[in-house]
């Protein structure tokens, strides 16, 4: 199905966005696997290349274009045409944000510069050992000393937490308050700031994630964001756009596990025949077929809806639900039709399959997104008991 929302110049951009990851990101991305992470000087050419945040004011070296339509050109090409395990989509649209709408204008001028040309590489870390999706038993903590925070806590499965700079972490700062968090800026080098072991996973194997923990970090009270306490109010504010950005790269990820999956069925022979010539197969690629196009259809027009400023937390939640329960079917049934060449983790499609399987856990699980949408409904037990 035609999509409707592009316009010409967008088009010109995906194609330049398509050059860079064939040539910059799909040829090394097995080795970046093998190694478990990818390397640094990659976000520097995405940097020179335009790539990191397209949104920034053109004062710190951005093209300051307020349409999120070119992210998403972004973060879909990648995952067609480069590798899932370059996070650069965690760094422009997930925590870049952070800092740009929350920072001082000399925080902006002292790290947006950074961010934009790819030395600075961004990190968020919210989720503890213990804690999960429950922000409020969130146990890291900063104390005010006055001049500075002294922060301690651990931190776990935290993205690009190897390859990191700066890192916007998330403690409680009101010890009183179940929701009395802050999020502070935390650079690399600081004392006391150590990095644990890189976690090893059952997908994404390109993309870092790591152990972090904090030591008797003294941040100054330069790199707190916002105002203090405000913390748990703006992880809430910036999650609706962080549900959609996942939701987005859902979709290109079932889009090519079917775009290679129907190329299979055309070329693989069976009984004499193409195995696509049969009716199973031809249904259950319609049948997915149809279910990308809706999907995608509701995807695209909610990005119009957060270049309005009016994306809920309720929609967002439901992209992000719909987006990744419909790859994960899709790749199961992609997996399927290849047959026992599916297993086989040299076929492209096997390590899709393990790499999507993260997509209903992280940015909120399935079972947190049901929870929204329904108290979105009024079906909030705190109001109806």
């Amino acid at each position: 199905m035609k999509r409707v929302i592009f316009e010409p110049e967008h088009e010109q951009f995906r194609d330049s966005v398509v050059k860079f990851m064939q040539a910059e990101v799909a040829p090394h991305a097995e080795k970046w696997r093998e190694e478990g992470m990818v390397p640094r000087e990659l976000y520097l050419k995405a940097g020179e290349q335009g790539l990191l945040c397209t949104w920034a004011d053109e004062q710190y070296g951005g093209a300051g274009i307020d349409d999120f339509r070119f992210e998403q050109i972004i973060i879909e090409e990648n995952m067609r045409h480069g590798d899932i395990g370059f996070y650069i989509n965690l760094h422009n649209d997930l925590v870049a944000p952070y800092i740009a709408k929350l920072g001082t204008d000399e925080q902006k001028a002292r790290w947006m510069p950074g961010i934009v040309s790819g030395e600075k590489i961004l990190a968020v870390a919210m989720t503890e050992p213990s804690t999960g999706s429950d922000l409020a038993g969130m146990k890291t903590r900063a104390e005010d000393k006055g001049d500075h925070w002294l922060l301690n806590g651990a931190k776990t499965y935290i993205s690009n937490g190897i390859l990191s700079d700066l890192i916007v972490v998330a403690a409680r700062t009101d010890p009183e308050s179940r929701h009395g968090l802050s999020l502070l800026v935390v650079e690399r080098g600081m004392e006391g700031f150590e990095r644990g072991r890189k976690l090893a996973k059952m997908g994404l194997k390109a993309q870092d994630t790591a152990e972090l923990f904090f030591n008797d970090v003294k941040v100054p009270k330069a790199n707190i964001l916002g105002e203090p306490g405000q913390g748990f109010r703006y992880l809430a504010r910036f999650l609706a756009q962080e549900r959609l950005v996942a939701a987005i790269g859902f979709m290109a990820t079932a889009q090519t596990a079917f775009d290679i999956t129907l190329q299979y069925v055309k070329d693989r022979k069976a009984f004499g025949k193409p195995i696509g010539a049969f009716q199973n197969t031809r249904f259950k690629m319609a049948s997915m077929r149809v279910e990308l196009d809706a999907a995608q259809t509701y995807i695209d027009q909610l990005v119009l809806l957060l270049n309005a400023g009016e994306l809920s937390a309720e929609d967002a939640s439901g992209a992000k639900l719909l987006a990744s329960e419909l790859e994960g079917r899709v790749m199961d049934e992609c997996v399927q039709l290849h047959g026992g060449a599916g297993y086989m983790e040299e076929y492209r499609i096997s390590r899709m399959y393990t790499d999507a399987r993260i997509s209903r856990i992280f940015a909120g699980t399935s079972e947190i997104m049901r929870e929204i949408i329904g108290r979105g409904l009024g079906l909030d037990e705190r109001k109806l008991s």
